[in-house]
């Protein structure tokens, strides 16, 4: 396991790879259920659910790192967890933003 120690193998990471994995199962399942049709939007080329997902995670990941950027990733409020508290970072603000421009990618692209 001394490979890894440069990677921070913490709860948000380990929930990060989970949904991405979930992710991809679904979208795997949905092609096989139903399958897509190319559909144009306002980005004017046609795109499948697959070409919307990974401008969804492209956009998240740029969302993030601007995040990081720009404010940071100081705790934002303090749960009362263990002796010090757990501490919820400002992340999760841009979390929220990603899944917000997803739903509108899907939506609109």
């Amino acid at each position: 396991m001394s490979n890894f120690a440069w990677m921070a193998w913490t709860w948000p990471t380990a929930i990060f790879f989970v949904a991405l994995a979930l992710t991809l199962l679904t979208m795997t399942w949905l092609a096989a259920a139903c399958p897509e049709a190319e559909r144009v939007g306002i980005l004017r080329i046609p795109t499948t659910r697959g070409d919307r997902l990974f401008i969804s995670l492209i956009a998240a990941a740029v969302i993030h790192l601007l995040w990081i950027g720009f404010v940071g990733v100081d705790p934002i409020a303090t749960l009362p967890f263990g002796e010090e508290g757990y501490g919820i970072s400002s992340l999760w603000l841009a979390t929220a933003i990603s899944f917000v421009t997803a739903v509108l990618i899907f939506r609109t692209v």
